[in-house]
């Protein structure tokens, strides 16, 4: 896998995948476009959602949606890295039992979600979740 990122002025970057798509960061707090930082918690928010939506629709979950809220909280002192990060999952569908949701979080966790699983070697990482009758 590759990408490339590019200065295109002041503190703006555009980062380009390998497929092709771009993404633009703004390093002056996030004015034009998200910071590398908020891209670290919105790449972990959506790696974990892939692997929870995909884990209840195979345990026949009739799910309609999912939203995770995403906390990050830095150090104080520079480089300012996340000491935590917090996740909580919103499952909304129909008859969803919370024993799946539960099931699909830790395994997206522990197991499956590889930006976790790298940043949780050096940050703690906490989840839950509630589910909503849709």
């Amino acid at each position: 896998m590759q990408a490339k990122v590019k200065w295109v002025g002041d503190e703006l970057f555009m980062g380009t995948s390998e497929s092709g798509h771009c993404v633009v960061m703004d390093a002056n707090g996030g004015a034009l476009g998200p910071s590398p930082l908020e891209n670290v918690l919105l790449s972990l928010g959506g790696c974990s959602s892939v692997d929870v939506v995909s884990i209840l629709e195979k345990a026949r979950q009739k799910v309609t949606g999912c939203v995770v809220e995403i906390n990050g909280t830095r150090v104080d002192t520079v480089p300012k890295l996340f000491s935590d990060i917090h996740l909580h999952f919103v499952i909304s569908g129909s008859d969803v039992k919370e024993k799946h949701v539960e099931r699909a979080v830790a395994l997206s966790a522990d197991k499956y979600c590889s930006v976790a699983l790298m940043l949780n070697k050096s940050v703690n990482i906490t989840h839950d979740f509630s589910v909503v009758e849709a």
